[in-house]
């Protein structure tokens, strides 16, 4: 059989948490790390899937049983892609696929989308199914929203199958406007910092977060008519958050408002070369998902506590959905080494075991 290799990046997200739901910007850039896929066809209506990198026996399902089954973890979500292309009367005769990959799985840097759009590039391209980029990344969206159960928003699949390498993308989560910003960090880069703590967005309190976001805009349609939170300004919101009634739910909001126009704050920081602005930013960022959007943990918490002890780190944060997973911290690159030795001793002495940075 003819094999048929495929690679799509994973992400990371510079700032802009929990507003790709709530129609605002966001600022992603794709990572070196990505998952291969290889595809071999078939023509007897069997589909087969395997991970080098998950543990078990391959999946191998029929053409009548492209459902989500929990038993096959993982392997839900390139079936989801497959199930919304075959809901779409695209006739797939059958498929081995294969994947590979080296982005850290339950991290925040969007495994689950990468193997998606991987799988959405691999049968398109294959068996000529004739969908647009953009169209692949929207599908892998409905894939996890609706066979996986997972209510994200457009930002993960966009960023792995829209990035350009070198480049942040500035988003708009509503419109799907984007511009592709160079990422000139001056003396300074950004280093990806693994909890080592997986999470797992299904099982976590993300679509809580969401329909908390629900209610807020729900509160606020009541007077002001609005389709998305991150439409208001911080103004405004000063303005209109009374009318949110539980104050839990008026923290959730604050968080989007402000972080959305912290992103719009930070795009101003790039393209200006102002990285202490930016890291201002990145902790701003942090604090927020902290204390009012509270999705950040003793592990991240810690995380960045320890890196911005370093003198050569200008600014740090939680990166990702949160619960777990990993951080970002804008460092001088001459003191990366010791950046590291510091904060996975820091780390350590706090939580019991060291972090992986990248």
């Amino acid at each position: 059989m003819k094999e048929h290799k495929f690679f799509t990046p994973g992400r990371v997200n510079l700032i802009g948490e929990h507003i790709d739901y709530n129609g605002g910007y966001v600022m992603p850039y794709m990572l070196e790390r990505g998952t291969t896929a290889t595809l071999r066809t078939r023509d007897d209506g069997i589909y087969r899937f395997a991970s080098a990198n998950m543990p078990g026996k391959p999946v191998e399902i029929s053409a009548d049983d492209v459902k989500y089954d929990a038993a096959h973890g993982w392997a839900n979500y390139p079936k989801g892609v497959l199930r919304l292309m075959m809901d779409d009367e695209h006739q797939i005769p059958g498929f081995e696929i294969d994947f590979d990959g080296n982005i850290p799985s339950g991290t925040g840097l969007s495994s689950s989308a990468s193997v998606e759009v991987v799988t959405a590039r691999a049968l398109n391209e294959t068996f000529a199914l004739g969908y647009t980029m953009l169209e692949l990344v929207l599908l892998a969206q409905r894939a996890e929203n609706q066979f996986c159960g997972v209510q994200c928003g457009i930002m993960d699949q966009f960023a792995v199958g829209m990035g350009q390498p070198g480049h942040a993308i500035y988003l708009n989560c509503d419109t799907l406007d984007y511009q592709l910003i160079p990422m000139q960090l001056g003396k300074y880069v950004l280093l990806v910092m693994n909890t080592n703590k997986p999470r797992s967005l299904a099982q976590s309190k993300y679509n809580e977060r969401r329909a908390e976001c629900e209610t807020a805009l729900a509160d606020i349609n009541k007077v002001q008519p609005l389709t998305h939170l991150a439409h208001i300004t911080p103004d405004q919101f000063t303005a209109l958050a009374h009318h949110i009634t539980d104050p839990t739910i008026r923290q959730r909001a604050h968080h989007v408002v402000h972080e959305n126009y912290r992103v719009k704050q930070a795009i101003a920081a790039l393209e200006t070369g102002d990285m202490k602005k930016l890291g201002m930013l990145l902790v701003a960022s942090h604090e927020s998902l902290r204390d009012d959007y509270e999705v950040t943990g003793i592990e991240l918490d810690t995380l960045v506590a320890e890196s911005l002890k370093h003198p050569a780190c200008a600014g740090a944060r939680m990166t990702g959905a949160g619960f777990g997973g990993c951080a970002i911290a804008l460092v001088e690159e001459t003191a990366v080494a010791d950046f590291t030795r510091a904060v996975n001793a820091g780390y350590k002495a706090i939580i019991g075991y060291t972090p992986t940075i990248y």
